[in-house]
């Protein structure tokens, strides 16, 4: 069995950093061999690219653009009305992913508009949705890239998200029918909304290709109080054949300079 890689999401980890270039540099001094970035979308290209050269380090992922947050947007691709605005959010995305050699992009579904009922758009919004990631699929495949969804919990971090279990997703992946698109897996939202860990990861994890985590309830590091045993979700993840990354997507309850992928295993 291989061990485990772990990337360091540093949108979450070294806050203390001003910048994505210098928390890129901290990640590769700190021993990790590779990163990934919520929104890229505040430098160059070029720059990031280049600081994680400098630092030693490859990216992993990177997430369609929000939209507009002053307008409570947080992705775009199940959003009715806004298919435009998301296939614009693709380009740029696509264009970071090559100019960073990333090779996954997670395809944000987005919330539920303010003011409806989830129960009464959830048939449109999966129809837009599926259109979309159709189109996605067809874009990302002329370059080699793989698109991601990834379900948030609907219970504590955004009550108004389309896409809140691995269930819905698998069922949306099924239908879409793409080798390219896959599912994205964070341990923090699917403890929260369905439990059943081990049988969840054994089920959906030949469609998963990318692995998140964070402790529950507080979402800090994996040995910081909680209710998951990472040293055998971990051991999980090994026996299953997992291939690709685990992203450290927590909130520090400490500096993050000095915590390296090797401990992030250890100290769970």
């Amino acid at each position: 069995m291989a061990p485990l890689r772990f990337s360091a999401n540093v949108s979450w980890l070294f806050p203390e950093l001003p910048g994505l270039p210098a928390r890129l540099r901290a990640a590769g001094s700190s021993g990790f061999e590779a990163a990934e970035v919520a929104w890229p979308y505040s430098e160059s290209p070029e720059a990031l690219a280049r600081a994680a050269r400098e630092a030693g380090l490859r990216l992993v992922l990177i997430n369609t653009p929000p939209g507009d947050r002053e307008k409570g947007e947080m992705g775009l691709g199940a959003v009715p009305g806004r298919q435009a605005a998301f296939r614009e959010g693709l380009e740029q995305a696509v264009l970071y992913a090559k100019a960073l050699g990333c090779p996954r992009i997670h395809l944000m579904a987005g919330r539920v508009p303010r003011g409806a009922d989830r129960a009464a758009v959830r048939s449109e919004m999966e129809t837009v949705f599926l259109e979309n990631l159709r189109h996605a699929a067809g874009v990302l495949a002329q370059e080699s890239l793989v698109g991601l969804l990834e379900p948030i919990n609907t219970r504590s971090t955004d009550p108004q998200y389309f896409l809140d279990t691995p269930q819905q997703a698998a069922a949306i992946l099924q239908k879409v029918g793409r080798p390219n698109l896959q599912l994205q897996m964070d341990i923090f939202h699917w403890q929260i909304m369905d439990g059943n860990l081990t049988g969840n990861i054994r089920e959906f994890l030949p469609l998963v290709g990318h692995v998140q985590v964070a402790q529950v309830p507080g979402r800090g590091e994996p040995d910081s109080p909680g209710e998951l045993n990472f040293p055998y979700l971990f051991q999980l993840l090994e026996d299953e054949g997992y291939k690709g990354f685990v992203g450290c997507e927590y909130q520090p309850q400490d500096a993050t300079a000095s915590l390296s992928p090797q401990e992030t295993q250890q100290r769970a």
